[in-house]
């Protein structure tokens, strides 16, 4: 049973699921989920059906922990098995926007595998221009997430605000 009643929505089960992973088992990941949750990513929703993105996966250690260095937040990437990085077309308006549809729809994806994984911010960040630089991505691009994935080692849930205190029906009304 669904908490709010009903039969068990498969899609639903896999959203609430998740959870960001930052400790990964020591373990490769198949090419066809690597591929699977690309070819998701790329079918995200988008402004004006532009597609502004660039989707690059990394494995190699060596680039994995250079990517750590840079990203002062985030150094358990290089622990990761793989790292996706979600790239966006500078010139393009609703980049950001298309960029994280597309991110979440790759961490959706990779949760229906099995995989843990943690959205990690690229938009805004000091190390952005960085990282595009060592992973050799053409000046048109901009980093706009790194989502490391594997099966989780380590699972910690924090717990999220109860649905009424984030939202509200028709007009917003203080109490």
């Amino acid at each position: 049973m669904s908490p709010i009643g009903g039969t068990v929505n498969l899609g639903v089960t896999v959203i609430r699921s998740r959870h960001s992973v930052r400790k990964y088992k020591d373990s490769p990941i198949e090419d066809k989920i690597v591929k699977d949750a690309l070819d998701c990513a790329r079918l995200a929703p988008t402004a004006r059906n532009e597609q502004p993105w660039l989707f690059g996966t990394i494995q190699n250690r060596d680039t994995l922990r250079g990517i750590a260095d840079l990203a002062e937040n985030a150094r358990f990437i290089a622990d990761a098995p793989i790292c996706f990085a979600v790239f966006g077309k500078r010139d393009a308006k609703y980049y950001l926007e298309d960029c994280c549809a597309a991110t979440m729809q790759l961490l959706l994806a990779l949760q229906a595998w099995g995989l843990g994984t943690c959205w990690v911010a690229g938009e805004k960040k000091d190390y952005a221009e960085d990282v595009r630089k060592l992973l050799n991505v053409p000046e048109e691009y901009t980093l706009v997430s790194l989502v490391p994935a594997g099966y989780p080692e380590e699972i910690q849930i924090k717990e999220k605000k109860i649905l009424d205190e984030v939202t509200f029906f028709e007009r917003y009304e203080e109490e």
